[in-house]
């Protein structure tokens, strides 16, 4: 289970109204520092030749790779400059309408703890480490911050036709879980796949989970897991069309559709899927996910 203190109704103490509260950089310890050094050296190791360009370029852009936990007066100044972006810390997970709210900003909120050495592998609260290097890399490339800018968008709007929990399989199977096919491979973009040395090793090399074409109607009704690796990822072609699809598309009639279609189980293929690789399935079932 996430760690309580992590978790709040109202904004705790210290928090302002928007739930942000202060980085206090200089309040991480050596250790912490170093928990973040060893993160980020596995994960850069390992996701070139893994890891979309987009996402690559961002590390670059934003030095990520750097020494230390990333201070937001230095990484603000170099995100801002590219996309108009910020991150700003909370102290924990945050309500939906507040996590919309900044996203439709350009502000992303990221947790302001880091994983204890026994959570190296696996915490279930995502922490800065998730937050920072999983996340903030893909929001320099101008696209997708777009993108990620109509998502808080759509956001707000989904509130108003209870739709939340529809549009919130658009964020894990893109933003978190994402595969994009490039020059004839797939690489991954998504948070979840590029913080975890587990799941991008599973998410590109395993034989188990499918990986789907893109559909926008198709993957609003898949539903997903958060205890186990993912058994059907999805695949886009390109940010631009990412975009374009989430753009163009009026939701309320789409939610209309998906209040009368029935769910997609995690592993079902369809007949009109476009498949990428057809997944065995057998690696699943019992095996720990990986942050």
């Amino acid at each position: 289970m996430p760690d309580a203190s992590h978790i709040h109704d109202t904004p705790p103490p210290g928090a302002a109204p928007d739930w942000t509260i202060p980085q206090n950089w200089d309040a991480f310890s050596a250790d912490e520092h170093a928990m973040w050094d060893r993160l980020c050296d596995r994960q850069s190791n390992m996701l070139p030749g893994r890891a979309a360009d987009a996402f690559l370029r961002g590390l670059d852009v934003l030095r990520l790779s750097r020494s230390g936990i990333p201070d937001y007066r230095e990484l603000n100044a170099r995100l801002t400059a590219a996309t108009g972006w910020s991150v700003v810390a909370v102290p924990g997970l945050v309500p939906d309408a507040v996590f919309f709210e900044h996203l439709a900003n350009r502000r992303f909120p990221a947790g302001n703890f880091i994983r204890r050495p026994d959570q190296i592998d696996y915490l279930q609260e995502p922490d800065i480490f998730h937050d920072v290097f999983g996340h903030v890399p893909m929001l320099a490339d101008p696209v997708f911050a777009d993108y990620m800018v109509a998502y808080g968008r759509g956001g707000l709007r989904s509130l108003g036709f209870g739709a939340l929990h529809k549009l919130a399989r658009l964020y894990w199977y893109t933003v978190e879980f994402g595969l994009i096919e490039e020059g004839g491979a797939l690489r991954a973009y998504g948070a979840g796949i590029v913080s975890s040395h587990a799941e991008s090793l599973f998410a590109l090399d395993d034989p188990s989970p499918n990986r789907i074409g893109f559909d926008l109607l198709r993957l609003m009704r898949t539903e997903y897991r958060i205890d186990d690796f993912q058994q059907s990822y999805f695949v886009v072609s390109s940010l631009a069309h990412l975009l374009k699809v989430t753009v163009e598309t009026d939701f309320a009639p789409l939610y209309q559709e998906l209040n009368v279609l029935p769910d997609i189980g995690v592993a079902e293929i369809l007949p009109e899927d476009r498949i990428y690789t057809r997944g065995t399935q057998e690696h699943v079932t019992g095996r720990t996910p990986q942050t």
